[in-house]
């Protein structure tokens, strides 16, 4: 298992930071010497908008164990479309994409009881509408925040954010098999504990120092204070998938990643705390 987790683990980040920095250089995000092109981040929208149809079917899978169905028809194009949502404002300059923003979710909500009519019946429609829109906001919604902190801050930011989540799931990893005796929520994550919880922290906490330091993106004490946070804020967001896998009866959401299980238990830390991590980088940067 840990042998696969380093591989695998290894692997996942280096192409990841490769794609994000071939993105980067093609669009002139890379570098101060590149003009910026007046369309952002394309190849980084196109795998968040690839990752939204696996991602959505590992959930899909989830929420049958748990005794509903995810509608498909819907779940997967409007999550897409929240996804790559801000591509497509630089794309079409226009005032009315707030207007088409806000729309999506009441249509999305009829278009479900629509589909819910005809493939199901009324059997199943608080479940199964309710999983589906907790699917959209999960993966659509949240993950749409990435790809803005992409947008308008850049390949480097991006990158920070990335590894300040991963590195708090290293630390949460080594410090718990390490030092791991008082347990932090048994109902919900038998092997999460406090001593773990506290590496998260801290690994994120150097993490954020030292690349905020190279990078020159913000003071001191601000990295180490937000990397400390989301260090946490990143295990928060774990325990939400391990709610949902709790409740569905599943180890893993998958066993498509070896050594890590499913889509959804990689991508899952840094999904829930995007909108967060937009809401303070918008007030430090």
């Amino acid at each position: 298992m840990l042998k696969h987790r380093l591989a695998f683990g290894t692997l996942m980040i280096l192409v990841f930071v490769g794609f994000v920095l071939l993105d980067g250089r093609l669009d002139g995000s890379l570098s101060a010497e590149i003009p910026d092109k007046p369309v952002q981040a394309t190849l980084f929208t196109l795998l968040a908008a690839m990752l939204m149809i696996p991602a959505q079917l590992e959930l899909g899978n989830l929420v049958k164990q748990a005794g509903a169905r995810l509608i498909y028809s819907v779940t997967i194009p409007v999550s897409i479309l929240l996804a790559t949502m801000p591509w497509w404002t630089q794309l079409i300059r226009s005032p009315i994409f707030f207007e088409i923003f806000i729309l999506i979710f009441p249509f999305s909500l009829l278009a479900l009881f629509l589909i819910q009519a005809i493939q199901f019946g009324a059997g199943g429609t608080i479940r199964n509408i309710s999983a589906s829109f907790f699917s959209i906001i999960y993966l659509g919604l949240f993950c749409m925040f990435l790809v803005w902190i992409r947008v308008f801050w850049g390949v480097w930011i991006l990158l920070f954010f990335v590894s300040i989540i991963k590195s708090s799931d290293i630390g949460a990893y080594t410090f718990g098999r390490r030092f791991g005796r008082h347990r932090l929520c048994p109902r919900i994550s038998p092997g999460k504990t406090w001593e773990g919880l506290f590496g998260a922290a801290a690994a994120a906490a150097a993490v954020s120092f030292g690349f905020s330091f190279f990078c020159d993106i913000m003071a001191p004490l601000q990295a180490i204070a937000f990397g400390a946070v989301f260090g946490v804020l990143g295990q928060l967001g774990d325990l939400v998938e391990s709610m949902i896998k709790r409740d569905a009866a599943a180890k893993d959401s998958s066993n498509s990643i070896p050594g890590f299980g499913g889509l959804l238990d990689v991508i899952d830390s840094p999904l829930a705390t995007a909108p967060a991590a937009f809401a303070v980088l918008m007030w430090l940067l």
